[in-house]
Formats: structure tokens, sequence, C-alpha cells
């Protein structure tokens, strides 16, 4: 499982940016892969369940696009059964998106993502992951989103606009004509933002990120009341 929590950068001197945040994100729900909804958990911080790695990804990227949030990603198994509320939930992944956020606050892009460095696995599961590679896939999640977090807040909005016509299906040409420009001057915005290879870097990640919660999960859910 995977949990969000975001942390809003300087609410103390601007708008209050937490209700459309919330409604924005819970807007498909479970077809989004969103376990239990995202809440407002205390002042400018919100949370929320996930299981798809892919989505966690994209909710990253699309926070770190806005400079308005320090994104802080948990993986684990949660406490259940799970109560309806995201913020009465317990359990490692909750522990761990905790201590993400507070990194991401000083880390690069405003992202970070906890995980144990290892883990223990039940008898006649196979052989335990070494500690030294589940530490290192850790890392190289992590760096990969903070590098694509990074890389999404310093392209230009014109780069933006023409990727996202493109991630929608549109051709070069269609959304050329969409944005009242040329073919060519789409070609551009995307090569110099490195949109086609940001989009592939954000799938790698995603396929990490998922391992990694693979090989956690592999140690069994928290039954309720443990610690």
């Amino acid at each position: 499982m995977f949990v969000m929590t975001m942390d809003q950068r300087g609410s103390s001197s601007g708008p209050d940016l937490v209700a459309g945040l919330v409604e924005g994100l819970n807007a498909e729900g479970a077809e989004r892969g969103i376990v239990r909804p995202f809440q407002r958990t205390a002042g400018d911080e919100v949370q929320g369940l996930l299981d798809r790695a892919d989505v966690v990804v994209g909710i990253a990227l699309s926070a770190a696009r806005s400079g308005h949030w320090s994104v802080g990603i948990g993986v684990g198994p949660v406490r259940e059964p799970m109560p309806r509320e995201t913020r009465a939930g317990a359990g490692p992944a909750f522990e761990n998106a905790r201590e993400a956020v507070e990194r991401a606050k000083h880390s690069p892009g405003r992202v970070a993502v906890s995980a144990p460095a290892s883990v223990s696995y039940p008898a006649g599961a196979g052989a335990e992951t070494e500690d030294g590679d589940q530490a290192e896939l850790l890392e190289a999640v992590e760096a990969g989103l903070q590098l694509l977090a990074e890389l999404e807040y310093r392209r230009s909005e014109e780069g933006q606009d023409a990727g996202r016509l493109v991630d929608a299906g549109l051709t070069q040409r269609e959304a050329a004509e969409r944005l009242g420009i040329t073919q060519q001057a789409v070609s551009s915005r995307l090569r110099s933002g490195l949109w086609h290879e940001s989009r592939r870097l954000a799938s790698v990640a995603a396929t990490q990120l998922e391992g990694l919660d693979t090989r956690l999960a592999a140690g069994g859910s928290v039954p309720g009341g443990a610690r």
C-alpha cells in the first residue's frame, strides 16, 4: 500500500489550497486506485491511501508542477481492518509517510519516499531479500522521483500544455491546431521540456515503486492492535 502525505508550502502567507486539492484528487476515487480518500488531517496537510504506483507517481509529479506541496510517500503494510477515515489509519505505511513528508520539505523536488530498508519474509515465501538490494531499490525510486519532480517544476507552461495534449492522445498536428501554433513548435516544446524522456522515466519509477511494495507486501498486513 501507499500512503501519500502532502503538506502545503508557504500556507501561512497564502490561501488555503487543501479543499481544492482534496476535491480534485478524489474525483475518480477507486478508479484511480484510491483505497481511502484524501482528507485534511491537520492544518494544511492532506493524506490518502492508494494501491496503484502509477497513480502515486502521477499525483506526486502534479504536486511538484504546482510548486505548492511537499509530498511524502510511505510504502508498506497498513493496520487492518482499515477504518473508513484515512486519518484514522495506522501501520508502517502511515509512519513511513510521516517521515517522508518531513524530509520532502528539504529534498530536491519537494518529494521523498520512505519504506523499510529490508523486510523479513514469512516461512515458505522464498529467499529473503538482501538488505542492500532493498535499500538500493528505495534509493533508486526516490532519486528518480526527485529528478522528475524538479523537471516538472522547471518545465515551461507552454511545454506543459503541449505535453498534456499529447498525453491525452492527440497527435502533434492536432495539438498544434488546438494551441494555435505550428506542429514544429509543438515538437520543439516537447523536445526542450524533455517530455517523452520524462514520461519514460515516470513509467520506470512507477514500476520500481510497485516492486518495492510487492516485496514489502510479502511480509503481510499489520493486524489490528499491532505496532
